[in-house]
């Protein structure tokens, strides 16, 4: 993708910032920070930017693949020490209730402008008129069948290990669709590049910042408002015998790590807490990697050594 390079390096108006903190020992920097890497490309590059500024700190690390709905608990005992871009409005049960006991510790917004929803790409407005009210679903769910979910539409659903927001949102609101995971995320974005190139009717749980939101012209449907009354009160949202029946709730995009990282390294901890990313620096770099076919390690560090300037300063904030 021509220009993206260029685009993200020369990115610069939100930023990571330092803290005003005093510094803190390292602590044990003969143990590394074991960082969860979790199922999507955005997680990945806000990890490995993590990773190199603890390195860049003296710390060792190590990436450890990691189940994003199952992976609590390993944090929470201390096998994980720390997720980088934990979305609020998909974390299971199990981060509530370690988090409220103490056992799992939010370090902080990590800054991007996070949006969830259904989407559809563009061309499919022409086949169901009324989009992109959810009504219009209703009316047109035969036209998304397949042989798997007929008489149903087909909702591509996020997948298995990241719950199941569309056949959950789906069932209260009454769509007449059967949400189907899709194997991961880049099986997600398969299905849109072939409805795109096929012009073929398609509806997905996507999210943004992603840069597939602008290269396949991909536009949410309007779901009732998403509120915290909907998802507690069933006389909140249309269907009156039922909560949840409502667009995802506004997202929150945080850090969270073993609360044991405070003491064992505190620069770390500061580091971690201190770290935000942009919409606006994350989205072309998971272009790069997602379009451009670059390895997501090349990527960040390119982005951090034509920007030293921006991130450097959080790591000296914790250090010297």
């Amino acid at each position: 993708m021509t220009g993206l390079h260029s685009r993200f390096l020369a990115t610069t108006a939100l930023c990571l910032m330092a803290s005003s903190v005093s510094a803190a020992d390292l602590g044990a920097v003969d143990e590394p920070i074991k960082l969860a890497i979790n199922e999507w490309t955005g997680q990945h590059i806000s990890t490995h930017i993590a990773g190199r500024m603890l390195e860049a700190a003296g710390y060792k690390v190590e990436y450890v693949t990691a189940g994003y709905q199952n992976m609590w608990e390993a944090m929470a005992e201390g096998e994980l020490h720390a997720a980088v871009e934990v979305w609020a409005s998909n974390v299971p049960d199990t981060w509530h209730q370690l988090h409220d006991a103490g056992k799992l510790e939010d370090v902080g917004a990590l800054g991007l402008e996070a949006r969830e929803g259904f989407v559809y790409p563009a061309h499919v407005a022409e086949l169901c008129p009324g989009l992109p009210a959810y009504e219009a679903l209703k009316d047109c769910a035969a036209l998304f069948a397949t042989p798997e979910t007929l008489p149903e539409g087909r909702l591509v659903d996020y997948p298995g290990e990241w719950g199941t927001p569309g056949a959950d949102r789906s069932a209260a609101l009454g769509l007449g669709f059967k949400a189907i995971p899709a194997g991961s995320e880049g099986a997600l974005i398969a299905e849109i590049r072939a409805s795109v190139e096929r012009k073929t009717p398609l509806v997905a749980v996507f999210w943004q910042p992603h840069w597939a939101m602008s290269a396949f012209d991909l536009h949410f449907v309007a779901l009732p408002e998403g509120t915290d009354a909907c998802y507690a009160d069933p006389a909140a949202g249309p269907n009156p015998d039922v909560t949840g029946d409502c667009d995802f709730l506004p997202t929150r995009v945080f850090k969270a790590t073993w609360p044991g990282v405070k003491d064992k390294w505190p620069a770390a901890h500061e580091i971690l807490s201190n770290l935000t990313l942009s919409t606006e620096m994350q989205q072309p770099m998971m272009g790069a990697v997602d379009v451009d076919g670059k390895d997501v390690g090349a990527v960040t560090d390119a982005w951090l050594a034509a920007n030293e300037a921006i991130w450097r300063p959080v790591v000296e904030a914790a250090t010297k």
